[in-house]
């Protein structure tokens, strides 16, 4: 039974990755790999330094959620271990996929070797993951309401008033929450560990910072891809919000052809190269290269580990020997 537990997580990111490729395949039949090329070494300069700066943006947003979490926990790290662990944990975990098992491991050993118990670290994930989930809702409802109609692009069957009618129910659900937060809701109990409501104003910060990190990895995408036919910005946010969400649902390492098929399908006045090498943009500054750096960091901390705990074992083996 466990054997079959551990195997249904990568069962499903394999199962998306076919689906979507196989999608993908459809709808990139004819496009020629020097298309492609021409595409990508066609984004100006200005571009690349502009993706490369909402990229600096998205990681310093994702630090502020562990901040976050372990000011709700009480617990003061230094802000550039904070940054570091955080960094690492989200870097290997987009790429890797299954992100809040991968980025746990990261954070257990990391804020383990400061004090925190299991069930904190717990906490910590349960918390940053809700705070990603709360940024999400609210862009997207913000996007509903500003860009109604593009719900059409994934479905023409929905009416435009039910994007509008989503987006209040989502800010109600908000609201809901901002209010448990003041008034002090009773806390949501699972057998391992307890999540109280954070305080009013930590709460207000999670809905400030949380968008700040989608913000900007959707600017990525916007400023890597053409000036002609962009459909703006809050569209290429919408199309972003959907297809981040559903790479990460289908835990399709990186979210390898699911952020693909859904961009092309999604902004059809654009020709499938240029998304394509936007696309490719952004799976090097916001994967491929933090995931590198993210794998020296690892390599560096384990390495600090156990020199530690070789010169612990080697002062406690000094202090057992009998005196001459």
């Amino acid at each position: 039974m466990k054997t079959l537990k551990a195997l249904i997580w990568p069962a499903i990111g394999l199962a998306a990755i076919t689906f979507s490729l196989y999608g993908l395949y459809h709808e990139l039949r004819g496009l020629s790999v020097e298309e492609f090329w021409d595409s990508l070494t066609a984004i100006p300069l200005h571009g690349w330094l502009l993706a490369g700066a909402s990229t600096l943006v998205a990681y310093a947003a994702l630090a502020a959620y562990d901040h976050l979490a372990l000011e709700h926990l009480g617990h003061r790290i230094s802000l550039v271990f904070i940054t570091v662990c955080s960094f690492t944990a989200y870097a290997l975990s987009h790429t890797i996929g299954a992100s809040v098992f991968s980025g746990a491991v990261v954070r257990y050993r990391a804020y383990g070797s400061k004090g925190l118990t299991v069930s904190e670290i717990g906490i910590l994930v349960a918390f940053c993951s809700f705070t990603f989930a709360l940024g999400t809702l609210l862009l997207s409802a913000i996007v509903l309401l500003i860009e109604p109609e593009i719900v059409e692009r994934f479905a023409s069957v929905v009416p435009i008033e039910a994007s509008i009618s989503t987006a209040v129910v989502i800010l109600l659900l908000i609201g809901l929450y901002l209010i448990g937060s003041v008034v002090g809701f009773r806390p949501v109990r699972t057998r391992w560990f307890r999540l109280d409501y954070p305080k009013a104003s930590l709460a207000i910060r999670q809905l400030f910072i949380a968008p700040i990190e989608l913000l900007g990895a959707a600017a990525i995408i916007y400023f890597a891809l053409p000036e002609a036919g962009n459909p703006g910005y809050m569209v290429v946010l919408g199309v972003f919000l959907a297809s981040f969400s559903a790479a990460l649902l289908s835990h399709a390492p990186g979210g390898i052809g699911v952020l693909e098929l859904m961009f092309v399908a999604a902004l059809p006045e654009l020709p499938p190269a240029s998304v394509l090498a936007a696309l490719a943009v952004f799976r090097l500054l916001y994967l491929v290269v933090p995931f590198v750096i993210a794998l020296v960091v690892v390599v560096i901390f384990e390495r600090g580990q156990f020199v530690a705990r070789r010169r612990a074992e080697k002062g406690l083996a000094a202090g057992a020997d009998p005196a001459p």
